[in-house]
């Protein structure tokens, strides 16, 4: 069961677990992981050479492609057979990347998506209503059994059939939704059209994550769902949901498990680290992984870390609100653009609904920039006018050109998990 006293561990505690940690760490990826005795001897470093966690930067970094490559069980420190799970990518621009589990890595997961219940407001007995997706994706079950091991009640329904969660979670009394945050802004779309106000229903706390989100939208789902909106972060490579978590009282940023996990920001461009408090990449090592540690994983997620105390207590380093990645940010006549920016002009605009799309195309040589957006329900403005409003934020508070069609209530597509914001059509022939 998971010790919540690890969550207030003195600093000088934490910084000795996790040098004996990735110690061990080290010295089993270089003795069971081919990949990484050949990335280490090419490096000229070896699990000797780490005393300190400052030595951690000697090492070489693991990416994506280095899964790919090593395709399906290439990384994994334990043979095939003590695998308990797998979980795989979608592999739509490739192979896809593969990720397994012991028995003792799940007993982990399971604890720090406890952790993250609980930091999250979330109480033994709650009825969690789970419409992260099931299956490969690693969301719907770390979340299903960090809810059991906490001791609430799981109501397994996954993505889709939006009108039957509406209703289950009136029935049911939910306590607390599990969806990543366009497929719970389209849960309460849905309600409205019902005739149900799950303003009013018996949800308190929505754990959110998968995707990155604003605080505009934040503000949004708390209004339209009457809970508290907290954001949970992980990925795939390095375990799943639960690598970090908001609390409910302070939500000032993700408390990242430094007892599990080694948290490191990198200049992307020059890959050198940077210090506390600049924003920059985030790059993580396991420390407790047993089927497939990762060693210096570049995230490409933007963001910045903290060790500032937390008023909740906890000691763990934070990680504040991802940005976006930067493999997501755009170029668009010369200036630097994430859609997470554009998400956060849009909600909460007047006349505007939360839901959009950014379309990339090509002007002669430039990159050209279109957001598709749609009225709020009931607006009876000018189309015509509000597509200018949007142009001139938009222009205003990200200082880029683009082009802004208001569509009609419906037409911008809806998400059942992660929500595709970027259509690129530059290299489509005109």
């Amino acid at each position: 069961m998971f010790d919540p006293d690890a969550e207030t561990m003195p600093r000088e505690a934490l910084t000795a677990l996790q040098t004996a940690r990735l110690k061990q760490t080290l010295e089993r990826v270089y003795a069971n992981v081919p990949h990484y005795r050949k990335k280490f001897d090419a490096a000229g470093v070896g699990p000797a050479d780490f005393k300190s966690l400052s030595d951690i930067v000697r090492f070489p970094f693991t990416v994506k492609t280095d899964l790919r490559d090593n395709y399906p069980f290439g990384m994994f420190a334990v043979p095939r057979e003590q695998l308990l799970r797998l979980h795989a990518s979608s592999g739509t621009t490739g192979k896809p990347t593969v990720v397994g589990y012991t028995k003792g890595d799940l007993d982990t997961w399971a604890d720090l998506m406890a952790r993250c219940f609980a930091c999250a407001g979330a109480l033994p007995g709650d009825i969690v209503h789970n419409a992260y997706g099931y299956g490969l994706f690693t969301g719907g079950l770390g979340a299903h059994y960090g809810a059991e091991r906490l001791g609430c009640t799981v109501v397994p329904i996954s993505g889709g059939g939006t009108e039957r969660q509406v209703t289950l979670i009136n029935d049911f009394k939910a306590s607390v939704l599990c969806a990543t945050p366009s497929y719970a802004l389209n849960i309460a779309e849905i309600a409205r059209k019902m005739g149900v106000d799950l303003a009013q229903s018996s949800l308190r706390i929505g754990l959110f994550g998968a995707e990155p989100w604003s605080d505009a939208m934040r503000r949004d789902l708390e209004a339209r769902l009457g809970l508290k909106a907290v954001d949970v972060y992980g990925l795939s490579e390095i375990m799943g949901p639960g690598v970090a978590c908001e609390c409910h009282g302070v939500q000032s940023g993700l408390h990242g498990w430094e007892d599990h996990f080694l948290f490191e920001t990198i200049d992307p461009e020059t890959m050198q680290p940077l210090p506390l408090g600049s924003t920059g990449e985030l790059v993580i090592t396991t420390l407790t992984k047993e089927a497939q540690p990762m060693i210096r994983y570049r995230t490409r997620d933007i963001t910045r870390l903290s060790k500032q105390p937390c008023a909740c207590g906890r000691t763990h380093v934070r990680i504040l609100r991802v940005t976006g990645r930067n493999d997501d940010m755009l170029i668009i006549r010369g200036v630097n653009v994430y859609p997470s920016q554009v998400e956060a002009v849009l909600v909460g605009f007047p006349g505007i609904a939360p839901h959009y799309q950014i379309v990339l195309t090509r002007e002669g040589a430039l990159d050209a920039m279109t957001v598709e957006v749609e009225l709020a329900p009931g607006f009876a403005g000018d189309r015509f006018g509000k597509a200018e409003e949007v142009t001139h934020h938009i222009k205003s508070m990200i200082g880029v050109t683009c082009k802004v069609v208001v569509k009609a209530e419906g037409e911008v597509p809806r998400s059942q998990g992660k929500a595709v914001r970027v259509i690129d059509r530059r290299n489509k022939a005109s």
